[in-house]
């Protein structure tokens, strides 16, 4: 490598760093999918991680999908809807190419109300579907009629009171919430009690101005909805973090991981000089805690775009944080929660200065994953993840880490040394 392409490397990548950690998301609005992405029309559906085609679903998605068919009303039954699905009447696109990323299964269809959120320094936008709670939830592939019915009542209540408080109080700053809850034990991906506590907290005294209209909907059910889902927060984060993410999409010559994502059959990553290619292998199995009466042979291969959260540098990367974790995600003390965040540290450019970890003497998260410290370092990265059941429905049947396969990471390392060497090569 010559000196002159190292040093572009070195110019765009504190660049890069300089993006991530000047960025402030915002939650501005909550729309309707369809008027918030152009591309989201009739018989479209997003889904998270790479592309992938109709006959390669895993099970949860496939389910996913069905139950966002019959939520749209393109079809009456589950049976319809997966013909439709099976015969290239519904388009699957991936979230990432439309600013956007989903939980788990990650489907998203047009009249889904989604969190808007939008990066006040570099103006990027990002958005997530609401998270739809506990229990049987579309995300992991459940699709019956009681999915369906607490999806339009996200669609006709939640969402359009949300959006109600959003703009009485003039759009709510993420940052000082997220750094507050890294504070109290949060680590963004498995934990999300404090910043669902705060972010609650923001908005109630607007959401509480409905009881004032005739005709409002009953506040006591949305509070009830919000104080039952500790990871009401999730979605909101991985919006944020997408939003921030996006502002080093594509800046030439930076080795800087712009986004890691999963679609329970393939594992895949997006560098910053390299644009929108995706590198992708298998998904791999997550290692974790197992709810009682399941075990690794229920499992499914990784899935979800959660994994942005660990690509910005929090949840797995962020792991010190979050003490409470440790014992649901199967590790064994918090003292290995530390060591990980730790490792992390010597894969990423630097640190975010407005996230700190008490635990770790008030040091900073990592951020910036940079390409070619995982390779020649061989870390891979750590992504605090649930665990999914192979077959629609089931739903989450425990939760754990997963380590980010080396290959993507060494095959996008060589298209970047081809790109780049034969552009120095011929300019100078």
């Amino acid at each position: 490598m010559s000196a002159t392409l190292a040093d572009r490397i070195a110019t765009a990548n504190a660049e890069a760093l300089r993006r991530l950690t000047t960025a402030s998301p915002v939650l501005v609005g909550v729309p309707r999918g369809g008027d918030a992405l152009p591309g989201l029309t009739d018989g479209v559906l997003l889904h998270a991680g790479p592309p992938v085609e109709p006959d390669r679903l895993c099970g949860p998605m496939r389910g996913a999908a069905i139950g966002a068919i019959r939520y749209e009303g393109w079809a009456g039954s589950a049976q319809d809807a997966e013909a439709r699905l099976a015969g290239g009447r519904i388009a699957l696109q991936c979230t990432h190419d439309h600013g956007a990323v989903g939980p788990m299964a990650g489907v998203i269809s047009p009249s889904m109300p989604l969190l808007e959120i939008r990066d006040g320094t570099h103006g990027g936008i990002a958005y997530a579907p609401i998270n739809e709670g506990v229990g049987a939830v579309l995300r992991f592939g459940a699709n019956d009629d009681a999915v369906i019915e607490r999806l339009h009542w996200l669609k006709t209540t939640l969402g359009p009171a949300l959006e109600r408080a959003v703009v009485r109080i003039g759009a709510l700053p993420l940052n000082p919430l997220m750094a507050r809850a890294l504070t109290m034990g949060d680590e963004m991906h498995q934990r999300n009690v404090a910043a669902t506590s705060l972010v609650c907290r923001a908005l109630a005294p607007a959401l509480a101005q409905d009881t004032r209209t005739p005709g409002a909907p009953d506040v006591s059910q949305i509070f009830r909805f919000l104080a039952e889902t500790d990871q009401f927060f999730l979605n909101v984060a991985m919006a944020a973090a997408k939003a921030i993410l996006d502002s080093v999409r594509s800046i030439p010559y930076s080795t800087v991981v712009s986004a890691m994502s999963r679609n329970g059959v393939e594992f895949g990553i997006r560098v910053s000089g390299l644009g929108d290619r995706w590198f992708t292998a298998p998904a791999p199995m997550p290692n974790g805690l197992y709810f009682p009466g399941f075990n690794a042979a229920d499992a499914n291969p990784d899935m979800g775009d959660s994994a942005i959260l660990e690509t910005l540098g929090l949840g797995g990367f962020a792991m010190a944080a979050a003490p409470a974790v440790t014992g649901f995600l199967g590790l064994p003390s918090a003292r290995e929660a530390g060591a990980i965040t730790g490792a992390m540290g010597e894969i990423t450019l630097g640190r975010h200065s407005q996230f700190v970890i008490p635990g770790l003497d008030f040091e900073s998260t990592p951020t910036g994953i940079d390409l070619r410290r995982v390779v020649r370092l061989q870390i891979a990265p750590v992504i605090n993840t649930g665990i999914a059941h192979r077959r629609a429905g089931v739903g989450q049947i425990g939760a754990g880490v997963v380590r980010a396969p080396l290959e993507v990471f060494q095959a996008a390392l060589e298209a970047f040394a081809a790109r780049y060497s034969e552009e120095a090569a011929g300019t100078g």
